[in-house]
């Protein structure tokens, strides 16, 4: 008789980080070809509206309540949130990126997201077990190319990071504040700081209108088919072209949402940035074909 071996909590992490670890590592292999089509036929883009968007949210809602993910985001955002107020509270040097880094995140926010897709993906295939489902974004065909779109937004991210650093340079000087108040002063009370203000949101929007057009369904897309990195973005411009309306408010709903979920203490992202992720799968099937 066979006998049945129950796993403690610790035991069953390891063994799913371990999975995903070996699985990572033969993706790596299958980037070569991330940018091949596999021949596959182009998607076809649907006309949207803003209808489509408030089922799309809906949908997400409905995603998030069964399989509670903001259990997956409570792990992740409190760890990176309170790594990053330790250093910001010790080295002041760093201030002039606190809004960079906050804002710049919805720039990585949709390879972040890909867990969820592949949660709502499952779910409405009858198949889901719940939020342990982000496990298995691992093992989909097109890992590979899913890894390549996460570094092309991973080099916006950094460049937008490196462009914010040189607004900062160029408008209140190389010189570092050397405290949080007298970084307030700069920003807020004299012209430069207006000045850095109003072009980094305007580059900042450049940044967000960019990674929006490339990848509003090229992550859903490349979990649902295998059609290469060149097709999925090409499919995500031509959703952006086709709808422009519907798209700019999602973007803003996106913003919106992200905004709303930092202000009390990054709590509200554990809700958020869930629900926004189901829902962009969901919003995917109403734009794709």
């Amino acid at each position: 008789m066979a006998s049945t071996h129950i796993r403690n909590p610790v035991e069953w992490s390891w063994e799913q980080l371990k999975q995903t670890g070996q699985a990572v590592g033969s993706a790596a292999n299958t980037m070569t070809g991330a940018w091949d089509t596999h021949g596959t036929a182009p998607p076809v883009v649907r006309r949207i509206g803003l209808a489509d968007l408030r089922a799309a949210l809906r949908d997400g809602a409905r995603d998030f309540e069964s399989c509670r993910t903001d259990v997956i985001f409570l792990c992740l955002i409190y760890p990176i949130a309170g790594f990053m107020v330790g250093r910001f509270a010790f080295n002041h040097g760093l201030l002039p990126l606190i809004f960079p880094l906050i804002a710049g995140f919805a720039l990585i926010a949709p390879l972040f997201g890909v867990g969820l897709y592949e949660i709502s993906r499952r779910r409405e295939r009858g198949i889901a077990k719940g939020w342990t489902d982000v496990f298995t974004v691992v093992h989909a065909p097109a890992i590979g190319s899913i890894l390549v779109m996460g570094l092309i937004l991973l080099a916006l991210f950094a460049l937008w990071l490196f462009a914010a650093s040189f607004i900062y340079t160029v408008t209140l000087g190389p010189d570092l504040p050397i405290s949080a108040s007298q970084f307030a002063r700069d920003v807020l009370t004299t012209p430069q700081g207006w000045t850095m203000i109003g072009v980094g949101m305007g580059v900042g929007f450049l940044f967000a209108l960019a990674v929006l057009t490339i990848s509003v369904v090229s992550f859903p897309l490349l979990l649902d088919r295998n059609v290469g990195v060149y097709r999925a973005i090409a499919t995500s411009v031509r959703a952006v072209r086709e709808n422009p309306g519907p798209m700019a408010a999602w973007g803003l709903i996106i913003a919106a949402g992200l905004l709303v979920g930092t202000i009390p203490l990054l709590v509200g992202l554990a809700i958020a940035l869930p629900i926004l992720g189901h829902a962009t799968w969901h919003l995917y099937r109403r734009a794709v074909a």
